[in-house]
């Protein structure tokens, strides 16, 4: 199924409020097994509407409609679809008595406009407003394409959608089976080499479905199965997920819509009882503010330092000043004492150091982007890797990071 959606309102196109609406409608489309193709942004004006609205009509099977249900002169979708579909509005007696009741129980005035919000195509099923006024509409047209039209506040849309729009599309499009989804998240490859390793798995997909998505320095991929039952989608999804492991899985590091690299490594460390201590430079305290964001890591998590010169080097840490002078602060042999001497002070299990260079110019030889991470993991040997990443200065402090977090993570599950 072919799916549009078009938000509307001249706010949006004049910056003054950001579309949040659309990426969430399109998320929750996906997770039904409905691919969107097209998305738009129109003001609210009725010749280019009705033109956005003749358009999608053309090329989709399902128009999704947000905003422009309200009681003002400028709420024109109603109007204009149903001028579409040459069908007429009519009210919807509960959403009428619930508008009235307000008016009353306010002791507001009621003027003809705010019956506007009751309203609904003709020939459609209106859909219940939990938060707000506006009745939604889905409108199954036996000629062309389907409608549905939903209300711009987000506060209004999300529980509209999430509660009745989404079963009802499910039971209307997949009656005589259910989709079951499935979120692999990536780390340390990019979109388009992970979509070439699995370049023909998406060309052939048919059951599961297989939907790419970047996201901020990582990759999900979203399976989707389709099935009678979740037993057998769970094999089919396990199918697809074991040859996509022995394409990409040293890149696989969690599941689901709401996971994060964080969060994977304080439940590994968690599961394993042990605890961790920080030293940063470069990073300057961005490791440890990543964890804290985690509830309930300091069980895991006792604390750490930040230290950005080479006196606080000596001092917090003990490096010597004479590897700080041969060696230099950005080279592995400090990132090797900057986490073993963490791990000592604060009698932990695991060390980790972050030093390197963000910028904006080169340090001690090293180009911007030179990262040197550190690692002592109880009774092992202390290691080091040196990493480059791009001369962005935020970037690299968020990749650095990150970088730490998913290291851990491949040592915590060997």
């Amino acid at each position: 199924m072919k799916a549009e959606i078009i938000a509307v309102g001249t706010e949006l196109l004049l910056g003054q409020i950001v579309n949040t609406n659309g990426p969430f409608v399109a998320k929750g489309l996906a997770d039904l097994g409905i691919d969107v193709y097209f998305e738009e942004t129109v003001g609210d004006n009725d010749e280019r509407l009705r033109q956005t609205v003749e358009f999608a009509a053309a090329r989709s099977d399902l128009i999704i409609l947000i905003g422009g249900l309200g009681p003002t002169k400028d709420d024109l979708t109603k109007q204009t679809v149903a001028q579409y579909l040459k069908k007429p509005l009519v009210e919807d007696a509960a959403a009428m008595s619930k508008i009235r009741r307000y008016y009353r129980e306010t002791k507001k005035q009621m003027t003809e406009n705010n019956r506007l919000q009751a309203l609904y195509i003709k020939d459609s099923l209106p859909l219940k407003n939990t938060t707000g006024f506006a009745v939604g509409n889905f409108y199954q047209n036996p000629q062309g394409a389907d409608f549905l039209l939903l209300p711009g506040p987000p506060s209004e849309l999300k529980p509209m959608f999430e509660h009745v729009a989404e079963p009802l599309l499910s039971k209307t499009y997949f009656k005589d089976h259910h989709l079951f989804s499935r979120v692999l998240r990536f780390f340390g490859i990019g979109e388009s080499l992970l979509v070439t390793k699995i370049a023909d798995l998406i060309d052939n997909q048919t059951n599961p479905t297989i939907a790419p998505y970047a996201k901020t320095s990582e990759v999900t991929l979203r399976l989707t199965a389709s099935s009678q039952n979740a037993a057998e989608a769970e094999k089919l999804l396990d199918g697809m997920e074991t040859i996509i492991r022995k394409r990409a899985g040293k890149y696989l590091y969690g599941y689901g819509d709401d996971n994060s690299l964080v969060n994977v490594v304080v439940k590994l460390l968690e599961k394993k009882n042990l605890n961790l201590a920080a030293a940063e430079s470069l990073t300057a305290g961005a490791f440890q503010a990543v964890l804290a964001e985690v509830p309930g890591v300091s069980n895991v998590f006792s604390g750490g330092v930040v230290t950005y010169s080479n006196e606080a080097k000596e001092l917090l840490l003990d490096i010597p000043n004479r590897v700080l002078e041969e060696k230099g602060a950005v080279s592995g042999e400090t990132a090797k004492l900057m986490a073993t001497s963490i791990r000592n002070k604060l009698k932990t299990d695991i060390g980790i150091a972050f030093t390197g260079v963000a910028g904006p110019g080169e340090l001690e030889g090293n180009p911007v982007g030179t990262v040197w991470i550190g690692i002592a993991y109880k009774d092992q040997p202390v290691e080091a890797r040196v990493f480059h990443f791009s001369n962005a200065r935020p970037f690299i402090r968020e990749r650095s990071v990150l970088t730490g977090l998913d290291w851990l993570r491949c040592k915590l599950t060997k």
